[in-house]
Order: structure tokens, then sequence, then C-alpha cells
């Protein structure tokens, strides 16, 4: 009778503590999408349902995905020590992650992205610019999520932690589209990778998301190397970018021999770059973002 009684307390305290999570989870979501419409300078309602702007529509939701894979990292449950802290630290947590995701949304428009108009774009129903502007929320999403998972407690050093892996995860994000642009350049006369994302080349946009969120997946395995400690954040902001160069390198390499096997006989650049196949960039997606995952597993 005592283990039914233990049991039924133990379950209500989690439906309490979901039911905590849940309700401001839906309320960070929808102040979300509101702010998506808001940076955009539209009515984010009348932009989806009215206008049927699927580039939009793609963009809010890449943040909502964003801000979804960054909840799952604020979420305590059980180890939280009351359902008042859990309530603090999902509010604080989530809404951190919601100003970052933004925030690094506009720092890879002015620095990754820079010769892109993108809220132009995007108001011109660029599904491209849409597809690459998603990639990047997520892939910073994920990144900020290995952070909050990685720190511990709430104070103004894991205030910290958190900011620091953020700029980590932008200054990545920037480093990698650079090179993609210049291998880009490389096969294709000098051409520029954005110019093409502004021409409406979906099949690159695609190619690119693989891109984005096998670094992000790839920057996240220094956690598994790093000990979290208010008195290092210096010297583990520094780790935390020497793992996430390494990780990416390696995660490049890999991938670009799965490529070579798995897509044996097709040309790439041909394919892709040229003719704009969806369905082969599509595979390039999957074999970059299964090599990312596959490499960060075996670092657990």
């Amino acid at each position: 009778m005592n283990t039914i009684v233990e049991v039924t307390a133990i379950n209500l305290e989690l439906i309490i503590f979901l039911a905590i999570d849940v309700t401001i989870a839906i309320i960070l979501l929808g102040a979300m999408k509101f702010l998506s419409g808001l940076s955009a300078n539209v009515n984010a309602t009348e932009e989806l349902a009215k206008e049927d702007n699927f580039a939009f529509g793609i963009s809010v939701a890449g943040s909502i995905a964003a801000l979804g894979i960054v909840l799952t990292g604020a979420i305590s449950g059980e180890t939280a020590d009351s359902f008042l802290m859990e309530a603090i630290g999902m509010f604080f947590y989530g809404s951190l992650g919601l100003i970052l995701i933004k925030v690094g949304r506009i720092i890879h428009d002015r620095l990754a992205l820079n010769k892109l108009e993108k809220n132009d774009l995007i108001k011109k129903r660029n599904i491209t610019v849409g597809l690459v502007d998603a990639a990047g929320a997520i892939a910073t999403a994920i990144i900020i999520r290995a952070v909050l998972l990685w720190v511990d407690g709430l104070d103004i050093n894991t205030f910290i932690a958190i900011i620091s892996g953020f700029v980590v995860s932008q200054a990545m994000l920037v480093f990698v589209t650079r090179l993609k642009e210049r291998h880009y350049a490389k096969n294709n006369q000098g051409d520029c990778l954005q110019d093409a994302f502004a021409k409406g080349q979906i099949a690159l946009a695609i190619r690119y998301m693989g891109q984005a969120i096998s670094t992000a997946l790839a920057v996240t395995a220094a956690s598994y190397f790093l000990t979290y400690s208010p008195d290092t954040l210096v010297g583990n902001l520094i780790g935390w970018l020497v793992f996430g160069i390494i990780m990416t390198i390696l995660v490049s390499v890999l991938t670009a021999i799965a490529k070579y096997i798995i897509l044996w006989g097709i040309n790439l650049v041909e394919e892709v770059d040229q003719q704009h196949n969806i369905g082969v960039a599509s595979v390039e997606m999957a074999i970059s973002i299964s090599i990312a995952l596959i490499l960060t597993s075996l670092m657990v």
C-alpha cells in the first residue's frame, strides 16, 4: 500500500513539473512567432495565412524549432529543488534562449550572410533564403542546448558560460560559411554562394542546412571533454572553440569520404551547383548530419 502511495506521489509530482514546463514552453513558442513577425516588420498571422508566404513560414518554423531545441536543455524536471525553481529556471533559460536565437540571426545576417538582404528576400517569398535562415537558427540552438546541459546552477557564472557558448556557435557558423563560399567559388568560376541563395537555388540551401547543423553537432562534442567550472570560464571558452574547430574539420573529412562512397558516380558540383538537383542535395544533407550524429555519439 505504501509503495502505491509513493508511486502516486511521484507521478503527481512529474505531472506538475510537466504542466509547468509545457505551459511556459507554449508561451515562449508563441512569443517567438510574434517576434519573428516583429523583426521582419510584418504581421506574422497575415503573412502566414493571408499572404501565403512560404519563405516566411519556413523562417518562423526554424525559429520555433530552434527554441524547442533550447527548451529541452532548460528542463530540469525532478532535479529541480521545487516547482517554483523549475518555473524560474525554465522561464529564464527559455527567455535567454529566445533572445540569443534572435541575436544569433542578426549576427548571422550581418557577418555570415553579409551580402544578403534577408528580410527583403523572405518578404519576396525566396524559399532558399528562408531555408538558410532556419538552418542558422537551428544550428545556434543545438549549441545553446549543449551548453545548458553542460552548466550547473542558476547564477551569473552559468549566464556567462551560456553567452560564451553562444559566441562560439556564431564564430563557427561564420567560419564554416566562409569556407563553403570559397569552395563554391572554386568550383563555379568564382561565383558567389550568397548570390546563388538570392537567386533562389534551393538545392544549395538544402546542402547548407546539412553543413550548418552538422557543424553545430560537432561543436557540442566539447561538452563531453570539458568539465564545467565557474573558475575556468575563459579556459572553457577557448576549449569549446578549439574542440569545435577540430571536430568540425573531422566531421568535414569523414563526410567527404562518406559522400564519395555513398554517391559514387555522381558529380556533386554538376548536379547540385549547376543543375540544382534537390534530391542529391537532400542526400548530401542527410549524410552530413548522420556523420556528425554518429561521431558525437561516440564521444559520450
